[in-house]
């Protein structure tokens, strides 16, 4: 009795491990539990103030509108890079929402999350299916290395004066306290 019930535990666990390896919102939901309990905070102490050229990077929406990030300065940009078969990318959306919700209304706030496989319409429907507010773009430029290297999700926060502030690849939980106060510093900054 002892042999079959170790077989079903073990059984089980590896069907487990299977269906968090192979399914991207089993995966999503694994991860996001670990972010409720601590684990993926940004660490914004070790930011470092980076310039970089922004005229001419450039992000369109489903309306057709473009965004040359040049054209910013004098706002905090939350810039994030993902798609939707991105299992982190999916586990870190709630809590970037409720950071999105937090700071929507502010006029000194952009924020643009770019589906990095520019599929614009399979990203608003996802958005739409998970409830999300999240304005989603597609990527018209070239954008340099410095801000964007193919590792999803990435995040960045750009200063007023275009800098970048925060630079993070990977999953990360945003609707941290410590963040939004990040953010407020931003903000209130010259």
């Amino acid at each position: 009795m002892k042999l079959i019930k170790k077989n079903i535990l073990n059984t089980i666990f590896i069907i487990l491990l299977l269906v968090v390896i192979f399914v991207p919102d089993a995966k999503a939901v694994f991860l996001k539990g670990l972010m409720e309990i601590g684990f993926y905070s940004p660490n914004i102490e070790e930011s470092k103030v980076e310039a970089v050229n922004l005229r001419g990077i450039k992000f369109s929406n489903s309306k057709g509108e473009v965004i040359d990030l040049g054209d910013l300065k004098g706002k905090v940009v939350f810039l994030n890079f993902w798609a939707t078969w991105c299992p982190p990318c999916r586990a870190e959306f709630p809590s970037i929402n409720k950071l999105y919700t937090q700071f929507k209304n502010d006029p000194n706030v952009v924020f643009i999350f770019v589906d990095a496989d520019g599929d614009l319409t399979k990203a608003n429907k996802f958005m739409l299916n998970k409830k999300f507010e999240l304005p989603v773009y597609k990527v018209e430029s070239n954008v340099p290395e410095q801000i964007f290297t193919g590792s999803l999700p990435t995040t960045l926060i750009f200063d007023k004066q275009g800098r970048i502030s925060f630079k993070h690849e990977g999953i990360a939980n945003y609707s941290d306290e410590k963040f939004g106060e990040f953010l407020n510093k931003l903000i209130v900054a010259n």
